[in-house]
């Protein structure tokens, strides 16, 4: 039984949102705000201590059950609410993907945040899915050019103006912190990660503990690599457990990626090009990736050629390098955007065919095949058109960006690509696009 959290009658042009996790820190709260002013109504779900915390307002309410008893759950407060709309932060943790499937069965918009694609000054939003599910991965170079074709006003580039990530790890910190330290009522919440909060925040602090020792081995890296005069391809580290990884590559950790590129750089690179492997800002090092590259390059034969780098800047890296492998980091437009050629071995939203090469690695490494810059300018004027929102959701700023220009989006009734693709005249009880898992 759902309490009755004393909202009284529905105005018939009053929308109901739910939002469930958001990101760490207070934009939900700050989004709801936002919403409620606009004449909405706003009810949030918390899953830990974290999530009530960050809310810190009314219309909250705490799902404290089996995990099992969530679809259920969610099935009831969305018929008794009303709910019109649910709010989520990412697609692929458990709770939100089972809270899509029943969105679906249901008269209920969407809409999903996530980390840009286009970051770090841009996040995205997007109704049917995001990253390897996004429908913009469906949606080919022909049909973005015929849609930009018809507006008449450029995009503005958007300057840097903040930086995001103390306070992205600030907020990560203090989350993980409460949920942690204050199980109480939320003793049956489990992590969508696959590592206990415990386990990771022993990985950290032991990172924290040696990242001196780590600043002056980057650095030395750093140095070798510039002063080295050698031709080198780029190898994009990602985070393990992200979402990236886990569900839109075959990869289960950076292990095995090191492995592959070491092995096909032996065989396919000609013998005076390097190989540099740079590290996620936010790697725990909870693998050894340092030590596991360095061995296997020893038995590979090229140890005098692979370099590792652990966090630092990756624009200095970038605009030296050769080439550029990933698995489908964000980062691979940085790639794109100097006109480098990029092999992307996982699902992405640019993976198009003018873009990102489709070679055998080694192939790649031997003669990498260059992207169509034209294509990638239109692409990424296209992405900014619909699913990138200019802002941030830790820093105060970022914030306040985000909801200048996303209350709009959200309010609307198309989804951020039918707006764009679909002329004016034909937009009435146009199907949503979808993409199909």
């Amino acid at each position: 039984m759902i309490t009755d959290i004393g909202w009284g009658t529905t105005m018939s042009d009053t929308r109901t949102f739910l939002m469930l996790q958001g990101p760490h820190g207070p934009f939900f709260r700050s989004l709801a705000t936002q919403l409620r002013a606009a004449g909405h109504k706003v009810l949030r779900i918390g899953f830990n201590y974290g999530d009530r915390f960050f809310w810190g307002m009314k219309d909250y309410v705490a799902f404290t059950g089996d995990p099992k008893d969530w679809p259920e759950f969610l099935e009831n407060l969305l018929a008794e609410m009303g709910v019109t709309d649910v709010v989520l932060y990412g697609d692929t943790r458990l709770l939100h993907q089972q809270a899509i499937d029943i969105t679906r069965t249901r008269q209920v918009e969407l809409h999903i945040f996530e980390e840009g694609y286009l970051r770090p000054f841009w996040i995205s939003y997007e109704r049917d899915g995001v990253n390897g599910y996004s429908p913009l991965s469906n949606i080919s170079i022909e049909e973005m050019r015929d849609a930009l074709s018809r507006l008449d006003k450029d995009v503005s580039e958007v300057p840097a103006s903040w930086g995001e990530l103390r306070e992205h790890v600030f907020y990560g910190a203090v989350y993980h912190g409460l949920v942690m330290a204050r199980p109480g009522e939320y003793k049956n919440f489990r992590s969508h990660r696959r590592r206990t909060i415990r386990a990771e925040l022993r990985s950290h602090l032991k990172h924290m503990l040696q990242r001196p020792f780590k600043a002056v081995r980057r650095s030395l890296a750093e140095l070798q690599i510039k002063r080295g005069g050698y031709i080198y391809s780029l190898v994009l580290l990602q985070l393990a457990h992200d979402a990236s990884i886990q569900h839109h590559s075959s990869f289960k950790d950076m292990i095995s990626l090191i492995r592959l590129c070491l092995q096909d750089f032996a065989n396919g690179a000609p013998k005076h090009h390097h190989l540099v492997f740079k590290a996620h800002p936010l790697e725990d090092y909870f693998q050894p990736l340092y030590e596991y590259a360095f061995a296997r390059a020893e038995q590979l034969g090229i140890r005098d050629r692979v370099h590792f780098v652990e966090g630092g800047r990756l624009a200095d890296l970038l605009d030296s390098a050769h080439s550029v492998v990933t698995v489908n980091s964000t980062a691979g437009q940085q790639a794109l955007w100097r006109g480098l050629p990029l092999r992307s071995l996982g699902r992405s939203v640019y993976n198009k065919e003018s873009l990102v090469s489709s070679q055998p690695l080694a192939e790649f490494f031997a003669d990498p095949k260059y992207p169509n810059k034209e294509d990638y300018l239109l692409f990424r004027r296209f992405m900014l058109e619909t699913s990138q929102v200019f802002g941030g959701f830790y820093s105060s700023k970022g914030r306040i960006n985000i909801l200048r220009n996303v209350l709009p989006r959200m309010l609307r009734k198309e989804c951020p690509y039918t707006a764009v693709l679909v002329e004016p005249a034909e937009r009435q009880d146009i199907p949503k696009l979808r993409l199909v898992k």
